[in-house]
């Protein structure tokens, strides 16, 4: 790491990740991006075993079609996750949303329990039918998104990007100010977000307003 090579005052540390450690890229990124939307993933592996994990290296990437994505590691090194191996074998998953009021029971599904372990179980969960995959959803969840593998990147034995497809989404009713139009009270759904270190989340529900600026508002000079 070096200061920055800028000119004037610039008081910037320079990290070139291209030499460090993975676990050390992990921190930067992770402590300064943020707060991360959390995807709390169901998956069944082939056999019909249930899967339930979260994962902060996720976000929606567009519309037309509808496009999400989430990066997956593994437990350690050669050990990959039971999430990224169901959806790499069955090509489907729900991405469920954290409200502020699911948080302990997110955090029980984060344990790193052995495969033949139920997370849902664990943390005293319900599921509820998804329409389009087979995959559940989590009932206590305010939002949930159906998806189909899109294509899953490859970063090496121990990493994947995985761009899902969503089929069709849940919302809870009460956040559903007008569904004809598709607006959302997104204040009420209460949802987290990842923070930093070992258990840092940020609640959603403190915001300010700012309204775009029309480009012909704004004095050039």
């Amino acid at each position: 790491m070096d200061r920055g090579g800028g000119s004037g005052d610039d008081q910037a540390m320079l990290f070139d990740l291209t030499k460090l450690k993975p676990e050390d890229q992990y921190k930067l990124l992770a402590s300064t991006v943020v707060p991360r939307p959390i995807a709390w993933v169901v998956t069944l592996n082939p056999e019909g075993r249930l899967n339930a994990a979260p994962f902060s290296f996720f976000n929606v990437f567009g519309a037309g079609p509808p496009i999400l994505c989430l990066g997956i590691g593994a437990r350690r090194p050669g050990d990959p996750k039971d999430t990224g191996e169901n959806i790499r074998l069955t090509g489907e998953f729900v991405v469920n949303l954290v409200a502020h009021e699911n948080a302990e029971a997110m955090n029980v599904t984060a344990i790193e329990f052995g495969p033949e372990v139920d997370e849902l179980a664990e943390a005293r969960l319900t599921t509820l039918p998804s329409e389009k995959i087979r995959p559940p959803r989590i009932a206590e969840s305010p939002v949930a998104m159906e998806c189909t593998l899109h294509s899953m990147i490859e970063f090496g034995p121990d990493r994947a990007l995985v761009i899902g497809q969503v089929q069709a989404m849940h919302v809870r009713d009460d956040a559903v100010l007008n569904p004809e139009r598709c607006h959302i009270d997104t204040p009420k759904l209460d949802l987290i977000g990842r923070m930093h270190g070992g258990g840092w989340y940020a609640r959603t529900t403190e915001r300010f307003d700012m309204p775009r600026i029309p480009v012909g508002n704004w004095p050039r000079d």
